[in-house]
């Protein structure tokens, strides 16, 4: 059976003095990776006393809204090239560790099944993400996890042989550290940038930039597009360089907001747009409405249902709304002979929308981070720190960033496993 909904997620324990390991962050990926050590030391006969610390005074919080409160936990099928940040092979390397198949093993057995939706993606059969994190909790505390929270770690400090944590319910000694902060995405969750900080503070560099992905993107004031908030439709957005060199492009379902664009597709394509920004600020956005139509082919069918109409040819492919939006812009008749000036301008708006985003909706919304600590200053076999030893690394916190519909959550699991299991064999064979 599932853990009771009513239950609550977790209580906290005191900050014991000293731990064999602390697990830096009780998300995701931490309360996998603690989990995971938990059971690797209880597997070869040698329990270790495993802490896990979170500065969040609401445990999971970023677990409890994801998918709409539903929690997407993973997909179907995920390949490295549905990740950005580091290189593929290197997230391949982790991603084949612990697999889709694992994760619907892993909730399976902690009283979790999933199912798969249309779109490939995996939620509980309960649409409840606190059965998620329920199950999460409950299998760390099996494991001898000790959960306490809140309690935000200000300062990790290695010192021979041993890690010394502080936080602001206390002090801890552990042999080991693994940091499991996030990123900087809904910093209201807890992740709000600290755990950067503390890797930084521990010798780690970070990518440049570090931005938010998987965010809203808006427009200027007014713009036209922003009348049309609340309308749904699949396009293509395209980025492209200054001298229109195709960067990125991304197809998928597209929300008009009253400040700009969201929606999967929107998302997707947020992050490149604000990394390739930073190194090149004239590179610019583009959306078809029509995904998978030419501006050729929009213009032969223009041509071939002259008489029709533009409002009415526009009709039969795209909502009244837009397709009237549309030929004001374009100063396009709506009925009678469209001529060619008219006609090349609708075509151009219909496949190619010029997108002047003038910024996003930031951290506050943004459903991950991209950008982090590089994985070339990992060791990708056990996730520990080529700079510091003794430290590991999981989740979000690292350069690694997943496209839309459960592919973060995966990163979690796959990352959360290495680590975990690694620092685990690491403590019972020192």
């Amino acid at each position: 059976m599932p853990p009771s909904s009513s239950a609550p997620a977790a209580q906290s324990a005191p900050l014991p003095e000293a731990a064999d390991l602390v697990v830096v962050g009780a998300g995701a990926a931490g309360l996998f990776a603690a989990t995971w050590a938990g059971r690797t030391a209880a597997a070869a006969g040698r329990p270790l006393a495993i802490v896990a610390v979170d500065g969040a005074r609401k445990l999971g919080a970023k677990i409890l809204v994801a998918g709409g409160g539903r929690c997407n936990v993973t997909h179907d099928a995920v390949h490295e090239g549905d990740y950005a940040g580091s290189t593929p092979p290197a997230i391949r390397k982790v991603l084949r560790r612990f697999g889709v198949a694992d994760t619907v093993q892993f909730f399976a057995a902690a009283g979790v099944a999933l199912k798969r939706e249309e779109t490939g993606k995996l939620f509980p059969v309960t649409d409840s993400a606190r059965t998620v994190l329920e199950a999460l909790v409950a299998a760390a505390r099996a494991a001898g996890v000790t959960i306490v929270h809140p309690a935000r770690v200000t300062e990790i400090m290695p010192t021979a042989g041993e890690f010394v944590t502080l936080t602001d319910a206390g002090t801890i000694r552990s042999r080991a550290v693994i940091l499991c902060t996030g990123g900087k995405s809904l910093p209201k969750s807890g992740s709000d940038g600290g755990g950067l900080l503390l890797a930084t503070a521990l010798g780690h560099t970070l990518t440049s930039p570090v931005v938010p992905a998987l965010v809203p993107l808006v427009l200027p004031t007014e713009h036209w597009i922003t009348a049309l908030s609340g309308l749904t439709l699949p396009t293509e957005i395209v980025l492209g360089s200054a001298t229109g060199r195709r960067l990125w492009a991304t197809t998928g379902s597209t929300l008009c907001t009253h400040v700009g664009l969201s929606g999967p597709a929107v998302l997707d394509i947020s992050r490149h747009w604000l990394v390739a920004r930073a190194a090149d600020p004239d590179v610019r956005l583009a959306l078809n409405w029509l995904p998978g139509t030419t501006a050729e082919a929009a213009d032969r069918w223009l041509v071939a249902e002259q008489g029709r109409g533009a409002l009415a040819t526009l009709r039969d492919r795209l909502p009244d709304r837009l397709a009237r939006s549309l030929c004001e812009l374009a100063a396009a008749p709506p009925t009678g002979d469209l001529p060619r000036d008219a006609r090349r301008r609708l075509v151009m708006l219909a496949t190619a929308t010029p997108l002047p985003i003038v910024g996003d909706r930031g951290f506050a919304v943004a459903e991950a981070t991209a950008g982090g600590v590089p994985l070339a200053e990992v060791r990708l076999e056990t996730m520990e720190s080529r700079i510091c030893p003794g430290l590991s690394f999981a989740g979000e916190v690292l350069d690694v960033d997943g496209r839309i519909g459960g592919f973060n959550f995966q990163w979690a699991w796959a990352s959360g496993f290495v680590a975990g299991t690694a620092a685990a064999e690491r403590l019972t064979t020192a």
